[in-house]
C-alpha cells in the first residue's frame, strides 16, 4: 500500500481508503454486519489503514461496524475519518430529504451544524466507534441555517479537547473553504470525483493544490457503475437509491458499459479488473490524496486493496483520458 500526507497535516492516509457508506446499508438495500466487519479487517491486512464513515450511514450502523472492526487493532495504526451535520433524530436546520432507515421506517434527514449539535454528535460517534478520538472530523454537507464560523469554532474546541485531530469538510466550494479557514485550519475537502464526474477540476483541485489541502475522492467507482458489473437491464434491490441516480438512467448504463469495454483490453494487459484500473486511475489524478472505495464483503475489499499493484504510465493515462473525453452522458 502507498500512503500520503493529508494536506500539510500530521495525518498519513492509505491512498486506497475504505469507504463505509454501503457497509452501513442505508440507501444500499441493507447490510450484513459480519460481512462488513470482515471486509474492513481484510482491507487492513492489505494496508488499507484509513476508514471513512458517518453517523447518518445506517443511522449509526456504519460507525458501529467500524468500531467492531477496529476494536482489536492498534489504534495508532488506524485513521478514523467521520463526519457531522446530518441529523435524522432532530428536526432542526435545513430539511434535506425524506428517506427510510434499514428497517424501512420513514425518516427525515436534516442538515444542521449548530455548535451544541456538533458537540453531541462527536460524543455519540466516539461511543459507536469505541475510541476516544477521531483522526479527521468533517462537515458532511454545507448548510444555510448555521454560520460556518459557529460550526468551525465547535470543531476547534473538540481539537483543543483532544477528541479530534484534524478538521475537514465535505462537499465544500472554494469560497466555503476560505470562510472555514478564518476559524480553523482545514486538512482536506471530501468531494465526489470519478471518470464520469470531474467537476472539481474547475476550481477545487487548483485551490487545494495551491494551498496544500488534501482531497478525498468519494464515489470514484460512481456507486458501482464503473465496476463493469452493472449491465443494461440491471435490477436493483428494494431500497437501493441508485435506481433514481442520474448516472443510472438506462441509456447512461449502456453508454458507460460500452466505454468500459474500450478499457478492458488495458485492464486485461495489466492482469487487473476494471475496478482496479479505475481505482488506480483515480489516485493518479492531480490533487487527489486518496480514493474512498466501498466494499460490502471480503472479496470486494481484497480486490480493491490490490488495485495498488496496478501501474499506469503517462501514455496509458492519456489514452484513458481520451476515451473518457469521448463519453457523452445524458
Amino acid at each position: 500500500m502507498n500512503y500520503r500526507q493529508l494536506g500539510d497535516s500530521d495525518l498519513q492516509l492509505s491512498v486506497i481508503t475504505f469507504g463505509a457508506w454501503a457497509a452501513g446499508g442505508w440507501m444500499w438495500g441493507g447490510t450484513e454486519r459480519k460481512e462488513a466487519v470482515d471486509a474492513i479487517r481484510a482491507s487492513y491486512d492489505l494496508g488499507v489503514t484509513s476508514i471513512d464513515t458517518a453517523p447518518v450511514y445506517g443511522q449509526g450502523t456504519s460507525e458501529e461496524i467500524v468500531g467492531e472492526a477496529i476494536k482489536d487493532l492498534p489504534r495508532d495504526k488506524v485513521q478514523i475519518l467521520t463526519k457531522y451535520g446530518m441529523r435524522w433524530d432532530l428536526a432542526k436546520g435545513d430539511f434535506g430529504f425524506k428517506s427510510q432507515d434499514n428497517a424501512g421506517n420513514p425518516i427525515d434527514i436534516y442538515r444542521y451544524t449548530g455548535k451544541e449539535s456538533i458537540m453531541k454528535e462527536c460524543e455519540d460517534s466516539l461511543k459507536r466507534l469505541g475510541t476516544d478520538y477521531i483522526d479527521l472530523y468533517q462537515m458532511h454537507w454545507p448548510n444555510k441555517s448555521t454560520p460556518i464560523d459557529e460550526s468551525m469554532e465547535a470543531v476547534l474546541r473538540l481539537i483543543e479537547q483532544g477528541k479530534v485531530r484534524q478538521a475537514g469538510v465535505s462537499n465544500y466550494t472554494v469560497e466555503q473553504m476560505q470562510q472555514a479557514e478564518t476559524v480553523v485550519k482545514l486538512a482536506s475537502n471530501q468531494v465526489p470525483f470519478s471518470m464520469l464526474n470531474q467537476a472539481i477540476n474547475d476550481a477545487v483541485v487548483p485551490y487545494c493544490l495551491e494551498h496544500t489541502k488534501g482531497i478525498l475522492a468519494y464515489s470514484p467507482m460512481e456507486r458501482g457503475l464503473l465496476t463493469g458489473k452493472i449491465k443494461p437491464g440491471h435490477q436493483f434491490a428494494e431500497g437501493d437509491h441508485r435506481v433514481n441516480y442520474r448516472f443510472f438512467k438506462p441509456e447512461n448504463i449502456a453508454r458507460v458499459d460500452a466505454f468500459l469495454e474500450t478499457l478492458k483490453p488495458l485492464a486485461d494487459e495489466k492482469n487487473a479488473s476494471l475496478s482496479q484500473l479505475v481505482i488506480r486511475w483515480t489516485i493518479e489524478q492531480p490533487g487527489i490524496t486518496a480514493a474512498l472505495v466501498g466494499a460490502r464483503n471480503t472479496e470486494q475489499a481484497v480486490q480493491n486493496a490490490k488495485a495498488i499493484a496496478v501501474t499506469l504510465s503517462p501514455d496509458e493515462l492519456n489514452v484513458i483520458n481520451q476515451q473518457i473525453g469521448q463519453l457523452e452522458l445524458v
